[in-house]
């Protein structure tokens, strides 16, 4: 750790969930120290608010801090972005589960206190540094590293509707002539070959904590490849309809990745995907554990009225839903999630 962070800055302030922290703290704070980086230690209170940011950023300048290390999950690792761009200093992650592609990427997902979905905050840089220790993330609950596949699952169909729509990417970039880049298009396609060929192995195997070449692949997968591939190509409804069923997390609880996967089958519904596609997606979430139905998410009582309110919130006009090829209304995405669903049911009873 101190050997390659203190490449980015000498005066560390660390901060992360203590589950996170409890995990690599004692060793990351060990080795800064003895590659002669002073270091703050302030724990990061579970959201990634402009409240938190903001306290973060007043201790990190009353320390004379020129770093910030995030430890943890994508909430503080996002958080950990922030405040490093806010102050200009070095931005080094550490996550400790492989629950999404925030490690890599140059976005931070802000909420209100009630974890509902405020903004995406881009930032001018990608993180100087992401360190991952895999046999941490196999140590993990293996919820999260599901939740991690789940996000990174959508990362291919955002980009192939981004490309068949000829839109700009997550950093403003203007597709070509051909549309997106292919390097990015191979990006996002082999993450989604990379989570079918390894995924189940990678769960199985993280379930023991054990780490195998398909844990490896699949942490690469969840964050390195998903955080290139949506960055490089775009974001579309996938990531909009998880926006949307934030106005319900006090209800349904799911993780990020988990609703993303969910919010993945429904954009297929909505694009008039053939049933292969739609059985081949269905039949990854069974393999892995990624919810593929309402009832799954625990909105198996959802009222027709909630689900408009999500559908609403989902089309609002800064959305990446209007990243698709097609116009998208309030009442599309609801009949689109309400047959998505109808597809799940009919998966788990056969």
């Amino acid at each position: 750790m101190g050997k390659h962070a203190c490449l980015f800055g000498k005066n560390a302030l660390v901060t992360g969930s203590q589950t996170g922290m409890s995990q690599v703290q004692e060793a990351m704070c060990s080795s800064l120290a003895q590659a002669g980086a002073s270091v703050v230690v302030e724990p990061f209170n579970g959201e990634c608010s402009r409240a938190e940011i903001a306290r973060l950023k007043a201790i990190a300048e009353r320390r004379g801090c020129d770093m910030v290390v995030g430890v943890g999950g994508g909430k503080a690792l996002d958080t950990a972005k922030a405040v490093a761009c806010d102050i200009g200093g070095g931005m080094v992650m550490v996550p400790t589960i492989a629950s999404s592609d925030a490690p890599c990427s140059a976005v931070s997902i802000v909420y209100s206190s009630e974890h509902v979905y405020e903004e995406s905050r881009f930032h001018p840089r990608n993180p100087d540094l992401v360190l991952v220790d895999t046999a941490v993330c196999a140590r993990a609950p293996v919820r999260f590293m599901i939740a991690g596949m789940g996000d990174a699952l959508s990362t291919w169909f955002e980009a192939d509707a981004c490309n068949r729509a000829s839109r700009k990417n997550c950093v403003g970039g203007g597709p070509g002539p051909g549309g997106i880049t292919m390097t990015a298009l191979a990006l996002a396609k082999l993450c989604y070959e990379t989570l079918r060929e390894y995924g189940v192995q990678a769960k199985e195997a993280a379930a023991r904590g054990a780490v195998t070449p398909a844990v490896d692949k699949i942490v690469e997968a969840n964050t390195l490849l998903s955080g290139l591939g949506f960055e490089s190509a775009g974001l579309a409804a996938a990531h909009s309809i998880y926006n949307g069923f934030s106005i319900l997390h006090g209800k349904h609880g799911m993780y990020h990745g988990e609703v993303v996967a969910f919010g993945t089958l429904v954009q297929l519904v909505l694009e008039g995907r053939s049933d292969r596609e739609l059985g081949e997606v269905i039949g990854f979430c069974a393999s892995v554990g990624l919810p593929y139905t309402l009832a799954q998410m625990n909105l198996d009582d959802v009222a027709a009225e909630e689900l408009m309110a999500v559908a609403k919130k989902a089309c609002a006009p800064n959305e990446s839903v209007h990243n698709m090829s097609f116009p998208v209304t309030p009442q599309m995405l609801c009949d689109a999630v309400i047959a998505a669903d109808a597809l799940g049911q009919a998966r788990r009873r056969s």
